[in-house]
C-alpha cells in the first residue's frame, strides 16, 4: 500500500483528514501536465503516466468528483489521459481551456461556448512576430483551437527566448483582448476571464464540496492554490499538492505536500483511494 504523506502546514493536516473523513464531499482538482502526464518536449507526444488512469479509476468512485483542470483543448487531455476508456471514471469531469470547455465522463460528450476571436487574429499574426523578434532556432507555436502558444523548449537557448518573446507577446496579446499565460518555458495566448482557480472554484461550489485538493505543478497552478485559500477561508478544507519540479518552485513553496512528478502524484491518488472507505 502506498504510504500517504503528512502535509507540512497545519491547513494541509486538516484538509487531507477532511478527505478521508467524508470523501463522498470531497472534491480531487488536478493539473494534466507536468502532474498527470510527464513534461516532454512535443506536447502532442504527452501523455498520462501509465498508472494514472487507474488510480483515478479507483479514487473517482469514493468521493464526490474529479476534476482534470487543464489549459488543453478538454478532448486532447481525455485522448492524452486515455480517460474514456477507463471503467469507474463516472465521476470524472475534464474542464479544458482552463473552464471554457467541460467533459464529462458520463455523457463523453464535451460543452463549449464559441472561440474569442482574437485567437485567430493572434495566430495570423505570431509567424511574422516570431521571425521579427528573432527568438532563436527551435521556437515553436502550438494550435490550442481556443487559444496558441509559443513553446522555447526547443531554441537554441530556451530560457532567453522565453525571456525574449515575454514583452512583445504579451503587446501582442493585448491588442487582440488577449492574456498571455506563462508557463514552464510555454507562453499561452488566451481568453481573459478563466483561469484554473475560476475553474476550480465554480466546481467546488456547484458540487457542494466540504474538502478540496487541488494538484499541480506550474505557474497556471498558482490560481487554483489561491482558489483553495479562498474555500478555506469560506469553511472548506482544503490540500494543496506540488507535483515537484526543479524548472518551478513557486509551487512547492505554497504546497502542504510536494511530490515526486506525475508518479508521485498517481502514488499520492492510490493512497488516498486505499484509505477511504
Amino acid at each position: 500500500m502506498d504510504l500517504l504523506p503528512t502535509p507540512a502546514t497545519k491547513a494541509g493536516r486538516d484538509g487531507l483528514r477532511a478527505l478521508l473523513a467524508k470523501p463522498r464531499s470531497a472534491v480531487i482538482g488536478l493539473d494534466f501536465d507536468g502532474t498527470l502526464s510527464p513534461i516532454v518536449e512535443d506536447p502532442e507526444q504527452a501523455r498520462a503516466h501509465p498508472d494514472a488512469a487507474p488510480a483515478l479509476a479507483t479514487l473517482a468512485p469514493k468521493v464526490a468528483s474529479v476534476a482534470v483542470i487543464t489549459g488543453r483543448p478538454a478532448e486532447v487531455a481525455v485522448r492524452h489521459g486515455g480517460f474514456a476508456d477507463t471503467p469507474g471514471l463516472e465521476h470524472l469531469v475534464v474542464l479544458g481551456h482552463y473552464g471554457a470547455e467541460r467533459w464529462e465522463a458520463a455523457t463523453n460528450t464535451v460543452t463549449a461556448p464559441p472561440p474569442h476571436p482574437g485567437v485567430a487574429a493572434v495566430r495570423a499574426e505570431l509567424p511574422g512576430l516570431l521571425e521579427r523578434v528573432g527568438a532563436g532556432h527551435g521556437t515553436w507555436i502550438e494550435e490550442k483551437g481556443r487559444a496558441v502558444a509559443v513553446h522555447t523548449r526547443r531554441a537554441d537557448d530556451p530560457q532567453a527566448a522565453f525571456e525574449a518573446l515575454r514583452d512583445p507577446l504579451a503587446d501582442l496579446a493585448t491588442r487582440h483582448g488577449l492574456i498571455v499565460e506563462p508557463g514552464r518555458l510555454v507562453l499561452e495566448l488566451r481568453p481573459p476571464g478563466m483561469d484554473k482557480g475560476v475553474a476550480l472554484l465554480d466546481h467546488a461550489r456547484t458540487t457542494g464540496a466540504e474538502s478540496v485538493l487541488y494538484a499541480g505543478d506550474d505557474l497556471g497552478d498558482l490560481p487554483a492554490y489561491a482558489a483553495v485559500d479562498k474555500l478555506r477561508s469560506d469553511g472548506v478544507l482544503g490540500l494543496l499538492v506540488c507535483s515537484g519540479s526543479t524548472e518551478v518552485t513557486e509551487l512547492a513553496e505554497r504546497a502542504d505536500v510536494v511530490v515526486d512528478g506525475p508518479e508521485g502524484v498517481v502514488a499520492l491518488l492510490r493512497a488516498l483511494a486505499a484509505h477511504m472507505p
